[in-house]
């Protein structure tokens, strides 16, 4: 989420997945304000949601010059927003504006289209996510009234300095790569259990999982299933990081991450997602990897802890704002 001020710019909606013309605009967006600020504005998955079909989202494309029509050509894309509609409570929001066009009214219009939609369904709220937590996001949400409601922490290990402890297995555990075209069904029935209070999480789709198996970091040999008697009982999920595309790096180098650590619900209290943990740490050493980094929310101060006994410091934080707190009713005498 960006800050501006105020010029007249149309904001049309999509519904359903953009055209390959317009998703390829919104791309090279998120490049330019990404390279322009030193952090990406949108995160994986509203990128793998642009031509999606089955994706759960309205698309709002502001144009610069009045554009009527996302693909009438009248004025170049000048910012972007994803709206999360997959939910009955909350429409979950994520803006970029082109670095050239801030400060002309872009992010207010599609803040206001963004509020207007979100009014379409009875009692939804509207959050919005801005990532590196930067002050023409803070400013732009205090306009719209927005506070912050929630913060996910971008947390580093130097695995050199800190190298992975020995993973520990429950008995009877063992542990192996993910196959592809054979295992996603049972992975996204734990993933869905362990993630089950999770508002992102634990709504992964297999579109989504087909989405990121088709990605070019996709490593099935980083993805590693904790199994007994055949039974799945949790996972670690790996990711690289191409060198100048990763967080917390140093000029050229891969940067690792821990993608998702998962544990269905009737196995944990084993330790098994700290084992976990650390075999997904040390596959990313043994790659020849230096940092690692994961995501957590700042509210999980337990796991927060556990990371930083672990050498993860905290690196960097996403913030989402939201309607203040509704005040609780007062009695009355």
């Amino acid at each position: 989420m960006t800050s501006d001020t105020d010029a007249p710019t149309l904001v049309t909606a999509v519904a359903g997945p953009l055209d390959p013309t317009t998703a390829d605009a919104v791309r090279r967006l998120h490049h330019d304000a990404t390279r322009a600020d030193g952090v990406a504005p949108l995160s994986e998955q509203p990128l793998l949601w642009l031509t999606e079909a089955e994706a759960p989202v309205v698309h709002l494309l502001a144009h610069a010059g009045g554009a009527t029509d996302p693909g009438d050509g009248t004025g170049p894309l000048v910012g972007y927003a994803q709206l999360d509609v997959g939910t009955t409570t909350r429409v979950s929001a994520e803006v970029v504006v082109h670095p050239a066009h801030r400060r002309r009214g872009v992010a207010s219009a599609l803040l206001a289209r963004a509020q207007a939609e979100t009014a379409t369904v009875p009692g939804r709220r509207l959050s919005v996510w801005a990532h590196g937590d930067v002050p023409a996001a803070r400013a732009t949400a205090r306009t719209a009234g927005l506070v912050v409601v929630r913060e996910l922490l971008r947390m580093a290990v130097d695995l050199g300095a800190h190298p992975p402890a020995d993973a520990v297995l429950p008995p009877g555990v063992e542990v192996r790569p993910f196959v592809p075209g054979r295992d996603e069904e049972a992975w996204r029935r734990v993933n869905a259990r362990a993630f089950a209070h999770h508002p992102e999480q634990g709504r992964m789709t297999s579109a989504d999982l087909r989405a990121r198996e088709a990605e070019p970091w996709f490593d099935p040999a980083g993805f590693l299933l904790a199994e007994r008697d055949g039974q799945l009982l949790g996972s670690v999920w790996t990711k690289v990081h191409p060198a100048g595309e990763a967080p917390d790096a140093q000029p050229g180098e891969e940067v690792g991450e821990i993608y998702v650590v998962g544990v269905d619900p009737d196995a944990q209290g084993l330790g098994l997602g700290r084992a976990l943990t650390a075999l997904g740490l040390a596959h990313l050493r043994d790659r020849g990897l230096r940092t690692a980094i994961l995501y957590t929310g700042a509210e999980n101060t337990v796991a927060v802890h556990t990371y930083e006994r672990a050498g993860f410091a905290r690196a960097a934080v996403d913030v989402m704002y939201g309607p203040p707190p509704q005040a609780a009713p007062t009695a009355q005498g």
